[in-house]
């Protein structure tokens, strides 16, 4: 009986997918599509994109560089998995022209820019979902994982990083596009308004 229970747990823990494996996201993107970041571990974000007093301590998307750093006690976080989900959605919006789509209809459109920004971010955490689903990861619960909303901080953009947009969409709609991303896996699921995923799914190698 008891070699029997053993192998029933053993069988039930292979079946159970990995909850974070921040690494396991990026191999997954770059094998989705070309021309995305690579990641360095840095002790000083700052000097590495000019981070500063506004910008995430743990993970920022450098354009300028084209690569993602994070900090050397980044992939031990629970939160892992997803922020690096997340930073590689604005990788690939800047990669495959979502963000020049954006930049264009935000400067044309000033009073309007924070709801065209909510849209970014609304497809950035779907793309998330996605990611994180492709990479056999478990889904993350966001609620649980973060007490309040997460990157409402500078933590994509050219150098200085500290000097990147700022967004605010409330943690139930990052939790709502992240599950709408994970559960249909499908890009195609990631247009939101005015932000088509379409662009996105043409990348797809």
């Amino acid at each position: 009986m008891k070699i029997v229970l053993i192998r029933a747990t053993l069988a039930a823990l292979v079946c159970q997918p990995a909850t974070a494996d921040p690494m396991a996201v990026h191999q997954t993107a770059q094998a989705l599509f070309a021309q995305l970041p690579d990641v360095e571990a840095r002790a000083d974000l700052n000097a590495s994109c000019g981070a500063g007093p506004n910008s995430n301590t743990n993970i920022g998307y450098c354009a300028s560089k084209n690569t993602i750093f994070v900090s050397e006690g980044f992939a031990a976080r629970p939160q892992a998995s997803y922020e690096m989900a997340h930073v590689l959605g604005h990788a690939i919006q800047v990669r495959h022209g979502v963000a020049d789509v954006a930049l264009r209809a935000i400067r044309n459109r000033r009073s309007e820019e924070d709801a065209l920004r909510g849209m970014v971010t609304r497809q950035v955490d779907c793309v998330a979902g996605v990611l994180m689903a492709y990479a056999g990861l478990a889904p993350s619960d966001l609620a649980q994982l973060f007490t309040t909303e997460p990157f409402t901080d500078a933590h994509w953009g050219r150098q200085p990083i500290n000097s990147g947009p700022r967004v605010t969409i409330g943690l139930a709609a990052r939790s709502q596009w992240y599950d709408i991303g994970y559960t249909a896996r499908d890009f195609a699921a990631c247009s939101v308004g005015e932000m088509s995923s379409d662009l996105i799914v043409a990348a797809l190698r």
